[in-house]
């Protein structure tokens, strides 16, 4: 295994195109023997980029119907730091439960594993694994790959960067102290009508400054916002968040 991943890497070291990049997914799809095996870009544009072995009508029928706004997988991995197992992510609602189906019949599989990954100026990828078996076969794939795809999808990701430079975020303007302010509170969990109540604005108002934040970093949704200012530094959370500039819960009371 060991002498396996250290080729791979080397192969992916020498990559000089996206052509290479896939012929690489390609061939990882058959030494980790799964059914899949896909890199996939967000850029902050909203465009999407990537390489692997979907099927090409379900990359189409994914981008078409604009699913990335949908798919559990991308917002627990916006939500996440550290690999996704499918299986722990939510897929309770009406349009999670439809876009399963739908992927199923298009064969993407019943079990996946996403690497989420961050890159400079609060760039997102993922890198992903998907295959049809049991949940006693995936644990076990879990366990025998997971480290190995960990360090495969960030090399992947540098290189993918490399080679596609003229893709790579730009430095994301600065956010407005109540626009840090109402990211910071999402972050922390509260709700929009606990984050209007604590900064003394309208739901209206502060809607408007969520999406002013989320234009300023080309995020998707206000998940991806969240989670592209925390990766670059933009808001703190916690005990930091509290010594922050702006309002915060509890702040008066601290005072008195």
């Amino acid at each position: 295994m060991a002498k396996a991943l250290e080729q791979f890497l080397g192969r992916l070291e020498q990559a000089s195109n996206l052509d290479d990049l896939q012929d690489l997914i390609l061939d990882l799809r058959g030494m980790v023997d799964v059914d899949h095996t896909v890199y996939h870009w967000v850029s902050s544009d909203g465009e999407q980029y990537g390489c692997g072995t979907y099927p090409p009508e379900w990359v189409q029928h994914y981008v078409e119907n604009d699913y990335i706004r949908i798919d559990p997988v991308v917002q627990g991995c916006y939500q996440r730091f550290h690999p996704v197992d499918w299986k722990r992510l939510d897929w309770s609602s009406k349009s999670a439960r439809a876009f399963l189906q739908n992927a199923l019949k298009h064969g993407v599989g019943n079990q996946g594993l996403s690497v989420p990954i961050r890159g400079p100026n609060g760039q997102f990828a993922m890198f992903t694994v998907s295959h049809h078996c049991s949940d006693e076969e995936w644990t076990a794939f879990i366990e025998e790959w997971q480290r190995d795809l960990i360090v495969i999808a960030h090399y992947f990701n540098q290189k993918a960067l490399e080679i596609a430079g003229d893709r790579a975020p730009e430095r994301t303007k600065a956010l407005s102290p109540r626009e840090t302010d109402a990211l910071t509170f999402l972050a922390m969990g509260y709700g929009r009508g606990q984050v209007s109540e604590m900064l003394a604005i309208s739901e209206h108002t502060l809607r408007v400054y969520i999406e002013s934040a989320r234009f300023k970093l080309g995020a998707a949704n206000t998940t991806h916002a969240v989670a592209k200012a925390l990766a670059e530094g933009l808001i703190l959370i916690g005990g930091a968040a509290r010594g922050s500039a702006g309002d915060w819960p509890g702040r008066k009371q601290a005072a008195e």
